[in-house]
C-alpha cells in the first residue's frame, strides 16, 4: 500500500461511507436489520429516495472544500465560503440546520468568518454543536503535512458554519489523526490528542482518550452531536481489520448514519488505503474519479495555510 493510495482512501472512504449510510439516515439499528439484515451493499430508496450511491452533504460540500485548495493553492476561507454557498443555493436535498443558518447569513452578505459564531451563540446548548463540519473536513489533512497549518486550517473552515469550540477543535482531532494514518503514526488518534490537549474543550479530550488507548467508552452513540459522531466513528475506524468493515459497522449503528460512514470512512480508508474499498462500492458513486484526482493532487502539493 502507497501513501497516495492511503491518500485516495481518505476521500474515497467517506464519500464511501456516505453513500451506504444515506438510505437509512435517522433509522434505528432495528430497522435497518428488520429491512436489510446487515447494510453492507449500496441501496437505492430510503431515506431522501435516491439512487445507490447517491452522495449527501457530508461528500459534496469535501468536495468544495478539496476543490478550492487545490484551485487556490492555499487555504482561503472566502473562497471557500463561496462555493458552499453556491452548492447552498443549487437547493441540496440534505443539508443541515446549522449549516444551512450559516449559509444563509453568508448569503444575505454577513462575514464569512462571523456567520457560524453567529449562529452558534444563537442556540441554545443541546443544538449549538452538530456533526456538520467534521463531516466535511478531510481534504484538509492531506494537504497539510506542518500540525499547526493543519490545525489553524481545520479550525478556521469549521468557523465558516460551526464555531463550537467542540466542532472547531473536533476538526482538528479527526484531521490530525488522518494525517496520522497516512504517515503511518504509531496510535493515531492519541497522538492527534497529545497536539491539541492545551487548547481543545476538555469535555471532546476526555471523551476521546478512552478511543485512543484501545477502550470502548460506553454507550456509543448515533447522534449528530458531534462529540458522540467522533467517538464513535473513531471507534469504528480505529478498531476495524479493513475499510469496509470500519463503514460498515459505523452505518449500521443508524442514526446519522451517513455521517457516521463518512467520518469512519475517512479514517479507514487512510489506515487501510483505497485499494481496501470494496470495488462494487467504488463503481456505485459517480465522483470516484474526481475524488481520487482530487486526493493525489492535494496529497502531492504545497499549500499555505490561511489566506483570509
Amino acid at each position: 500500500m502507497t501513501a497516495t493510495d492511503r491518500a485516495e482512501g481518505a476521500l474515497l472512504g467517506l464519500a464511501c461511507g456516505d453513500a451506504l449510510g444515506r438510505p437509512v439516515e435517522f433509522r434505528s439499528p432495528r430497522r435497518i436489520e428488520r429491512e436489510y439484515g446487515r447494510l453492507d451493499e449500496m441501496v437505492g430508496d430510503g431515506t431522501h429516495r435516491k439512487p445507490p450511491g447517491t452522495i449527501t452533504d457530508d461528500t459534496e460540500l469535501a468536495l468544495r472544500i478539496a476543490r478550492s485548495l487545490v484551485e487556490m493553492g492555499a487555504f482561503d476561507g472566502v473562497d471557500i465560503a463561496e462555493r458552499f454557498v453556491e452548492w447552498y443555493r443549487s437547493g441540496p436535498f440534505d443539508i443541515g440546520g446549522l449549516t444551512a443558518d450559516a449559509l444563509r447569513l453568508i448569503d444575505q452578505g454577513h462575514a464569512w468568518d462571523d456567520s457560524g459564531q453567529t449562529c452558534w451563540k444563537a442556540r441554545s446548548e443541546g443544538q449549538n454543536a452538530g456533526n456538520g463540519s467534521v463531516m466535511r473536513c478531510a481534504p484538509h489533512a492531506l494537504a497539510f503535512d506542518d500540525e499547526s497549518a493543519l490545525v489553524t486550517a481545520s479550525t478556521i473552515s469549521s468557523r465558516i458554519t460551526h464555531a463550537d469550540p467542540r466542532c472547531t477543535y473536533g476538526c482538528a482531532v479527526l484531521n490530525l489523526t488522518i494525517a496520522n494514518c497516512l504517515h503511518e503514526t504509531e496510535r493515531p488518534l492519541a497522538t492527534a490528542l497529545e497536539t491539541v490537549r492545551v487548547d481543545a474543550p476538555d469535555e471532546l479530550v476526555g471523551a476521546l482518550e478512552p478511543i485512543g488507548a484501545g477502550e470502548e467508552p460506553e454507550p456509543l452513540s448515533n447522534s449528530g452531536y458531534v462529540v458522540h459522531t467522533l467517538q464513535t466513528a473513531l471507534y469504528e475506524a480505529l478498531t476495524a481489520e479493513e475499510a469496509g468493515e470500519a463503514i460498515v459497522g459505523a452505518v449500521n449503528r443508524g442514526g446519522d448514519a451517513d455521517t457516521l460512514g463518512a467520518v469512519a470512512g475517512a479514517v479507514a480508508g487512510a489506515r487501510f488505503g483505497a485499494s481496501s474499498l470494496p470495488p462494487a462500492w467504488l463503481d456505485a458513486v459517480d465522483e470516484v474519479g474526481e475524488l481520487r484526482d482530487l486526493a493525489r493532487d492535494l496529497f502531492e502539493g504545497t499549500y499555505a495555510p490561511v489566506s483570509a
